[in-house]
């Protein structure tokens, strides 16, 4: 009878014990709920508009404080037109694209979310964070703290909607295909340019000689080669911004630069198709006297400076 009461004492008490371990505290309960309603307001945000917009208290509450199971991909920006950042216009257009592709996407889920901070609506989170630039994008993850590799490189990568999307998926591993709307400005002008072209060619079906011209295809293969080496097909397809500060040296850099460098090389052409021509035409000496220093002229100055961007940009270049 004694051993008999004793095992059911201890049933009882594993049977408490098991009770008291399994039942939630109050703080895990309240915590329990409190991310419930943080994940129930994302949610609701994002069925109403791609990017979140938060303030600083919303950052606060929403972001910064605990707990928190999601990511969240902040655009920290200035769009307001006294602040005068034309490329914080279109990183915001391509950021939009990249979210709403996630939102209609039939793999959206609570794991990430995109947000935007506003530096005139949340300037205390600017100050928060150290933050004295942008547009800037950074990955909040869901546990932990952003790491150097949650900022994402703007000034390598650019802002194109499909190079931000390689990075959310190498941060969150949430791999986003990005779906454009469509633009028809393009086949538009490609549809002008054949219909002029075909118009050209029926009204002088007659006369075709110029499409053996080799005038014509040199300077159409000229155009084409200063292009790609000026570094076009690498903006165009990189989509840089116009102006940024490289944050190691503190040097304004600019895609201008790129149209400068196309110039320039044009105008170094230009000069040794001068004295090509003052050394083989067959036109009086005195216009060949002109196009012979016209030609050096060019290719002196322009070949110069171009030599000095490259002693500006590579202090190691050896030529002078």
């Amino acid at each position: 009878m004694a051993a008999s009461e004793m095992f059911y004492k201890l049933l009882i008490v594993v049977f408490l014990a098991v009770s008291l371990y399994s039942t939630p505290s109050d703080g895990q309960k309240k915590k329990e709920t409190l991310l419930s309603e943080k994940v129930s307001q994302m949610m609701e945000w994002a069925s109403k508009r791609a990017v979140i917009r938060l303030n600083g208290e919303k950052f606060r509450r929403l972001i910064r404080a605990p707990p928190r199971n999601y990511s969240v991909i902040i655009m920290f920006t200035a769009l307001q037109p006294q602040r005068q950042c034309g490329v914080c216009k279109q990183a915001d257009e391509e950021y939009q694209i990249l979210a709403n592709s996630w939102r209609y996407s039939s793999a959206f889920t609570n794991r990430i979310f995109f947000a935007m901070v506003d530096f005139d609506e949340g300037s205390d989170v600017f100050q928060m964070l150290n933050m004295n630039s942008a547009p800037t994008f950074i990955n909040f993850p869901a546990k932990g703290k952003p790491k150097r590799a949650d900022t994402y490189e703007l000034q390598v990568r650019g802002f194109a909607a499909e190079q931000l999307a390689r990075w959310v998926a190498d941060r969150t591993d949430v791999h986003i295909r990005v779906i454009r709307p469509p633009n028809y400005a393009g086949p538009l002008m490609l549809g002008l340019l054949l219909a002029f072209i075909g118009s050209l060619a029926y009204l002088r079906r007659n006369n075709l000689e110029f499409l053996f011209n080799k005038n014509v295809w040199a300077f159409s293969a000229l155009c084409f080669v200063l292009i790609m080496t000026s570094g076009q097909m690498w903006n165009h397809i990189r989509g840089p911004p116009y102006a940024h500060k490289n944050p190691n040296t503190g040097q304004v850099l600019s895609v201008i630069n790129l149209f400068l460098n196309c110039g320039s090389d044009a105008a170094v052409t230009l000069g040794m198709v001068l004295l090509h021509e003052a050394a083989t035409s067959d036109l009086d000496i005195g216009k060949r006297k002109i196009m012979c220093v016209a030609g050096i002229g060019l290719v002196v100055l322009f070949f110069s400076w171009l030599l000095s961007i490259f002693r500006a940009k590579y202090h190691g270049y050896p030529y002078r």
